[in-house]
């Protein structure tokens, strides 16, 4: 009896065509239905043709999972990718906010701006008067005034115009925080898609490790019916069937998760996932990337505000000079009396005695340089962050690649292992289980170092030009 099952329990072993390691963009590989063993005709072989070890979903609609979650678009990926990240970037409040500050940046510009420009006041005032003079009669009656005051700075040593440029340097820095806060959601929105992906090829994966443990769970529960003797090798079996099903479980799990993030920075619904994007598989040069680090937005930024401190201690210091202005008033009275004033003239204003005006002046020139080391410091952070972050990414790239020459001879050693199993017997049933584990535990090792190579390698463009533009 036990020769007659055995080709059973080896077309269950072999009759899933697998997709390879180097396939992995690929949305599902088709998989044949198992041939009907040539067993003789009183082996119980329709039970397990017939059964779970030929539905092609197997692995995941025994268990009601949604296999809608696992398709892939087979489209552009970069394209795929810039879509999700214009979506993130139109529905973000956040970013809606710092376009916001931007605009009151520029309206505080504009302000600034016009302080050189001659400035006009109107003063009206109304009043009840009674004019008495000793034993003098008395004189009751209104009194009405309306004035106009007219200035126009002439010379101030400078401080409208270093003004002037401080905010300016402040609307960059706005600008340059608005572009910072888009390149961090489309990084985030990168990141995100590129775990989605991941974790629908690991469920890919694993689904197809579970459809290959239940269907040697299925034959050897027909053996064992036949052979009390070979229990233990369904224990295991069982086992196995288990753990490939928690971990396509714990997958799907991290895939829904990742779904909902997705879905608050783009929206619902969510496209279907993107296949590998080679774009992101292929590290930047480094000299390149150096020399686009001082294009960062978060170094322009930095570089903004420096100059910005600049220009206000220079405003603080000019403001402590001599200043000359042109003045007028025109006074008209009515009512009691009527009376008509008007005055105009060079108005010159000479500091005599500012008590802390040098502290002020020193604490203006102390920021602007704190804020100049504080910019250094990010630009030399930045650039060591790349050297270790383009390490990391050329040992993930030859990580992934020993994986396919490991991959490749565990497919060899699982096929062996069958082989001597099935024909000569020097392999037991658990020699064949561990082989089927090991080879499917590294193809999901492979698709990690894949997409933790593609996340780096966007962290890595964010870090200049911004990691939409290789995209485009």
């Amino acid at each position: 009896m036990l020769y007659v099952l055995r080709p059973l329990l080896l077309t269950c072993l072999s009759g899933l065509t697998l997709f390879g390691p180097l396939a992995f963009a690929q949305t599902r590989t088709p998989q044949p239905r198992a041939a009907k063993p040539p067993v003789a005709a009183s082996a119980p072989e329709p039970v397990a043709s017939q059964g779970r070890c030929n539905e092609e979903d197997a692995g995941l609609s025994r268990y009601g999972r949604d296999a809608s979650q696992l398709v892939t678009d087979s489209g552009d990926p970069r394209a795929s990718l810039q879509v999700l990240i214009d979506r993130t970037l139109e529905r973000s409040k956040a970013l809606g906010a710092v376009r916001l500050l931007a605009d009151a940046a520029r309206s505080d510009l504009e302000e600034t701006r016009a302080l050189r420009l001659p400035s006009a006041v109107l003063t009206l005032s109304v009043m009840g008067a009674r004019d008495e003079v000793g034993s003098l009669r008395a004189e009751n009656g209104g009194r009405y005034t309306g004035g106009i005051s007219a200035s126009m700075p002439v010379w101030d040593a400078g401080r409208i115009t270093k003004l002037t440029e401080w905010r300016k340097e402040l609307a960059e820095v706005a600008v340059q925080g608005q572009r910072s806060a888009e390149e961090q959601l489309a990084l985030n929105t990168v990141t995100l898609a590129l775990d989605r992906s991941r974790y629908v090829l690991q469920a890919q994966v694993y689904g197809q490790y579970v459809r290959k443990m239940s269907c040697l769970v299925e034959a050897l529960e027909i053996i064992t019916k036949a052979d009390r003797g070979r229990a233990s090798e369904l224990v295991q079996a069982q086992k196995s069937l288990q753990q490939a099903d928690l971990s396509l479980e714990q997958t799907m799990s991290a895939l829904r998760q990742t779904e909902v993030r997705m879905k608050r920075l783009v929206g619902e619904p969510l496209p279907p996932s993107i296949g590998m994007t080679p774009t992101l598989s292929v590290l930047p040069d480094l000299d390149q990337m150096q020399s686009d680090i001082l294009l960062g937005a978060d170094v322009a930024q930095a570089e903004a505000q420096a100059r910005s401190q600049r220009s206000l201690a220079e405003s603080v210091i000019a403001g402590q000079k001599p200043s000359v202005a042109l003045t007028g008033n025109v006074v008209r009275q009515a009512g009691m009396a009527k009376a008509t004033d008007i005055q105009g003239g060079v108005t010159v204003t000479i500091p005599l005695l500012q008590p802390g005006a040098e502290a002020q002046a020193s604490a203006a020139v102390q920021r602007y340089r704190a804020t100049v080391l504080q910019r250094d410091e990010a630009i030399e952070a930045k650039r060591y962050r790349l050297l270790e972050m383009h390490e990391v990414g050329t040992s993930t790239l030859d990580r992934a690649r020993r994986i396919v020459e490991i991959l490749r001879n565990s497919d060899r050693v699982r096929a062996s292992t069958l082989q001597q199993w099935q024909q000569l017997g020097r392999r037991s049933l658990f020699d064949v289980m561990a082989a089927e584990g090991d080879y499917y535990s590294m193809r999901v090792a492979h698709v990690n170092a894949m997409f933790d190579a593609q996340q780096i390698v966007a962290l890595i463009w964010s870090m200049g030009r911004g990691v939409a533009t290789p995209l485009r």
